[in-house]
């Protein structure tokens, strides 16, 4: 199984993390690393730490002569902008009066602040929402260029795009190359639909000026992934569970629809359930695309799945 660690604080000295279980032999490019992470620090509503850093990965151990080794893989991106908070994010001891002037003590609602005090006993919510920062998903882009390189040598592809923002919603048909697509031609909004991404831009610039934020929804495709992934024997194997999982631990997302299960609550069985044809040499599901009833856990329609 493989798994991955992160470790480090929104404004300290850097973000670590650690894969382990990755197979040898994975031919591994710092630069399609670096190139995902670029992706992270566009896009329109995005603040102005943006500016600041310049996200670079540094493999640290676990790839030689550009392939993994078998070994745990750890990677390293500095934080630049640590300079400017040395005092506040001090590894050393400081003295009384210097803690004392840096605490924040004014938790934010919607945020892990007034939970993680309370769990800890901290009086400086700073010890919390460092941790609890987005800047955490730079770390989980670095790893998601590992994993994106070692799915490209199966012939599996993932890609996302903005599906909604605010009550601006795409309601027009797209494929898995639309979506590829959307980076390069939209890579503000990363939406397939030119009229809807002006409107989410406008959403998003409207929100800012009135100081408020906007909701949205964001859509992953894969494509060319193998039946039989997870298992149905235990709770904590099976597939759907654990994209789940995945997804709900990123910072600020609240809610997870695997397919269509949040539109097919309201219809009846008979409405959903995709017919199982026979194809030599084996069985397969053939998802009906009137329905969008596609389902991680039976991959159909060329072996498909989103979320």
């Amino acid at each position: 199984m493989i798994r991955f660690l992160t470790a480090g604080e929104s404004h300290g000295k850097g973000l670590t993390v650690i894969i382990d279980g990755m197979p040898a032999g994975i031919p591994i490019s710092v630069d399609f690393i670096n190139a995902e992470l670029a992706k992270r620090q566009v896009g329109a509503g995005s603040g102005g730490r943006m500016q600041i850093e310049k996200d670079e990965a540094k493999i640290l151990s676990g790839v030689r002569f550009g392939k993994t080794i078998g070994s745990p893989i750890s990677m390293i991106i500095w934080n630049k902008d640590h300079e400017n908070w040395s005092d506040k994010m001090s590894i050393e001891e400081q003295p009384d009066e210097i803690v004392e002037s840096v605490k924040i003590t004014q938790p934010r609602p919607g945020h892990a602040d007034l939970a993680g005090v309370q769990k800890h006993g901290f009086d400086d919510v700073r010890n919390v929402l460092e941790r609890a920062s987005a800047r955490e998903t730079a770390a989980r882009v670095a790893a998601g260029g590992i994993f994106k390189q070692y799915l490209l040598t199966k012939n599996i592809e993932i890609s996302s795009h903005t599906l909604q923002i605010g009550d601006s919603m795409v309601d027009s048909k797209y494929s898995f190359d639309d979506i590829k697509k959307t980076y390069e031609n939209d890579p503000e909004i990363r939406c397939v639909d030119p009229g809807k991404s002006r409107e989410m831009k406008q959403l998003i610039q409207r929100a800012r000026i009135d100081k408020d934020t906007l909701g949205g929804v964001v859509e992953t495709w894969a494509v060319g992934v193998p039946a039989g992934l997870g298992d149905y024997a235990q709770w904590d194997t099976k597939l759907d569970g654990l994209i789940a999982q995945a997804m709900m631990s990123i910072q600020s997302v609240k809610a997870v629809e695997i397919g269509s299960g949040i539109k097919n609550a309201g219809k009846y069985g008979s409405e959903v359930h995709d017919e199982i044809h026979y194809r030599h040499p084996e069985s397969s599901v053939i998802p009906d695309p009137d329905r969008g009833s596609m389902d991680s856990r039976f991959h159909g329609n060329d072996k498909d799945m989103y979320f």
